[in-house]
């Protein structure tokens, strides 16, 4: 069956993937002038209709760590509802982690791998009412969901709820909801403002209601930095009236809107590993996903870069064990891929830290970058490198050993550092130094061909995630004390 939100794509990602000689060749090539690509992806932005930054992208950074911040989540995250008897049978079925007591008015993250235990992706699943869930996400576990509710016997009915075009130029840009966050040390006072009084004592992802200009809105309590958080939403009729009321509320907390550009700072800042390709290029198993997949959505529009070069799709593939979602899976239900993860969780895994760019090394790009005839690098901008549908794979070594790779890389104005995400082994520890081997390793087919560049070595600081400033000494001090 063809994809229910699919934009008469008569070629499958399957098809595509023949077409370009192989996964790695479709996965390595531009989709710059790709004709079928549907509006939500031309350009490639991950964050469309919102524009990069609403006053300076350093200030709008700092507004969740100093006051608080508003992020209008409304267009940029794809969306699956999902409702009927066999809903949680086939959440059930599809993930990971144990959904069996997840009941209305609570929210989960859903983790779901194919049957070798690669992460196809995750997602947030907000459980409306009984039977009626919505699940949120970049869309690669949606797409997942809905391929198993058209071709699985489940009595379900699904329909989607697409992200808003990158670049509107009269596409029609209505959504179901409007969607908005609240984050930072003062958004517990202009909750309660904007409410009247408390909301009352919720747990973390739980749902509550609140009044915002006379409108009942839903809410989920969630956190960023430790403190109260809310992601808020209605009808999107009433998305002007509740976002003009959140910001003049506001102003008496110093709240700050943020853009495109900030918004993803945040991720990087926070630990959450959104850089994994997922595993749905190669192998019998998902063949047939692959033949109903329109090649023109997530799967077939997503680029593979870095300086990370392999022969084998499948060296791209991680775990849930490799970006830290081991403790959430649970094996006392049957799932896709339950076997294998049960065969692969005594295997050694990767672990996910931060990276801190040496400023010498990083200066010396930007030094390149100004200089005519100088290295041909990557260029790096800024604050963010992550702003397109790339999943950025470079390498890593430590003392001239491959010890993994780093990826989504972001100058936060809070840290004044350059910072990149890094999956590594377990030989690497918090305070070593490693080299991030900055560059493009190129490739792709036909006229769809991306250049490689030079590959420059940048050392790097191995930092927690949630990112925390170490200092070398400090840790090395402590390891020979133990």
């Amino acid at each position: 069956m063809t994809l229910l939100y699919a934009h008469g794509s008569a070629q499958s990602l399957d098809s595509m993937i023949k077409e370009a000689g192989g996964a790695l060749n479709l996965l390595r090539a531009h989709k710059y002038d790709r004709p079928d690509a549907p509006p939500k992806f031309r350009p490639q932005q991950i964050i469309p209709v919102i524009p990069g930054e609403f006053s300076l992208w350093e200030r709008e950074t700092r507004a969740w760590r100093e006051g608080v911040a508003l992020f209008d989540q409304t267009h940029h995250m794809d969306g699956l509802l999902l409702a009927g008897p066999d809903a949680p049978q086939l959440l059930g079925e599809v993930s990971a982690n144990d959904l069996s007591a997840f009941g209305p008015g609570t929210a989960k993250q859903i983790i779901a791998v194919n049957d070798r235990g690669d992460l196809i992706g995750d997602a947030i699943v907000f459980h409306l009412e009984q039977g009626r869930y919505a699940i949120y996400g970049a869309g690669f576990v949606q797409n997942w969901i809905a391929f198993h509710a058209e071709t699985g016997a489940y009595d379900v009915e699904i329909s989607a709820d697409e992200k808003a075009p990158v670049y509107p130029n009269g596409f029609a840009n209505e959504r179901p909801d409007f969607r908005y966050q609240i984050q930072g040390p003062l958004a517990g006072p202009l909750i309660e403002k904007l409410n009247g009084g408390p909301i009352g004592d919720v747990k973390f992802f739980h749902m509550t209601e609140i009044t915002i200009a006379g409108q009942r809105c839903r809410a989920l309590r969630h956190g960023m930095a430790g403190v109260l958080g809310l992601e808020i939403w209605g009808p999107y009729e009433h998305r002007v009236a509740v976002r003009e009321a959140i910001v003049e509320a506001g102003r008496e907390f110093g709240l700050c809107l943020v853009g495109g550009a900030a918004y993803l700072i945040g991720a990087i800042e926070s630990g959450w590993y959104q850089a994994v390709l997922p595993g749905v290029y190669a192998g019998e198993s998902t063949r047939a996903f692959r033949e109903w997949m329109p090649g023109n959505y997530n799967e077939g529009m997503v680029r593979l870069s870095g300086s990370f070069a392999s022969e084998r799709v499948e060296d791209y593939y991680r775990t849930p064990y490799d970006v830290g979602y081991g403790k959430l899976v649970h094996f006392d239900h049957d799932f896709i891929g339950r076997d294998a993860l049960v065969a692969r969780r005594e295997e050694p895994s990767l672990r996910k830290v931060t990276l801190r760019w040496n400023t010498e090394d990083a200066a010396a790009v930007f030094a390149d970058m100004l200089t005519p005839g100088g290295r041909d690098v990557r260029f790096l901008h800024l604050p963010v490198m992550c702003d397109k549908m790339d999943k950025h794979y470079d390498r890593l070594t430590l003392d001239g050993r491959d010890v993994g790779n780093s990826a989504y890389t972001a100058y936060t104005a809070n840290e004044r550092s350059v910072l990149s995400m890094a999956l590594v082994d377990d030989s690497v520890q918090i305070g070593d130094e490693v080299v991030i081997h900055w560059g493009e390793a190129g490739g792709g087919y036909g006229p769809h061909m991306v250049p490689s560049t030079e590959i420059v070595p940048i050392r790097a600081v191995v930092s927690p995630a949630p990112y925390s400033r170490v200092a070398r000494e400090d840790y090395r001090v402590a390891a020979l004390q133990s």
